[in-house]
């Protein structure tokens, strides 16, 4: 019972490792997705274009030298091909001295001149074998260079043309880059005067509103100071001082004829 008990215990505690081991691995994935994205978003395009330029002369470079022994290997062959040619073409004329000496030895009865000679004729025979045989060996390896030299020289050609096409095309982005910086400054410019103006500088309605309430605030004062007996004696006063100025004007219009 203790036997099975221990066992589930194991493997509900292997069970939540694993579990947890998930977790981790995909919250790590997460973190690592985040700060990819994050620093892409940060590079400069500028200082990628740069970057991508620098890498592709950088490869210019090791393709040139690499190109350069290629070629040198090719150059090296031609003049040991050219060497084992000569040395193969000493070797057969010398052999056949050899075999002129020995017929001449043999017609003359110097059986040891014959044995000479003929000895010599086959030693040089062996070496004009060799010499045969290494120039085949060096022409072989000279057909592998060539072809080696040709892709080499089509790598570094193509390479170059991708290093104007970069800087081609960089002069293109650099100056689409700077289109957008320069309208992105405009953006803010333009945005920071809309706020300014917004924040700032009162609005025709709100100056309208001000002038309204004031007028409004001096009617209603004028209109409570008439309902005071303050104001009744005021109306009162101008009422007199309006009478009085109709009986001054009838005695003039009076004295004048007017009537």
């Amino acid at each position: 019972m203790l036997s099975g008990q221990y066992s589930l215990a194991n493997t509900i505690a292997f069970t939540e490792r694993k579990r947890q081991r998930t977790v981790f691995k995909r919250i790590v994935n997460y973190l690592k997705t985040l700060f990819k994205v994050k620093a892409e978003n940060a590079m400069d395009p500028e200082i990628e274009i740069e970057q991508a330029i620098e890498e592709a002369r950088k490869q210019d470079r090791q393709l040139r030298n690499q190109a350069a022994k290629v070629i040198a290997h090719r150059e090296q062959l031609e003049s040991r091909i050219e060497k084992a040619a000569d040395q193969a073409g000493e070797a057969r004329e010398m052999a056949k001295q050899a075999l002129l000496r020995a017929e001449r030895a043999t017609a003359e009865g110097d059986s040891a001149g014959t044995e000479k000679w003929t000895n010599t004729a086959s030693s040089l025979a062996m070496k004009l074998q060799a010499s045969e045989g290494n120039l085949e060996s060096l022409k072989s390896q000279y057909e592998i260079a060539v072809a080696q030299a040709d892709e080499a020289n089509k790598a570094v050609q193509g390479n170059a043309m991708r290093v104007q096409e970069l800087a081609a095309k960089r002069m293109q982005l650099v100056g689409q880059i700077q289109q957008a910086k320069m309208q992105e400054e405009v953006n803010k410019a333009v945005e920071s005067m809309s706020g300014a103006l917004e924040t700032d500088a009162p609005s025709l309605e709100r100056v309208e509103d001000k002038i309204q309430a004031r007028l409004a605030n001096a009617k209603a004062k004028a209109e409570v100071a008439q309902s005071t007996p303050e104001g009744a004696e005021a109306e009162l006063r101008d009422a007199v001082s309006l009478a009085k100025a109709d009986d001054t004007l009838a005695e003039l219009r009076a004295e004048l004829g007017l009537n």
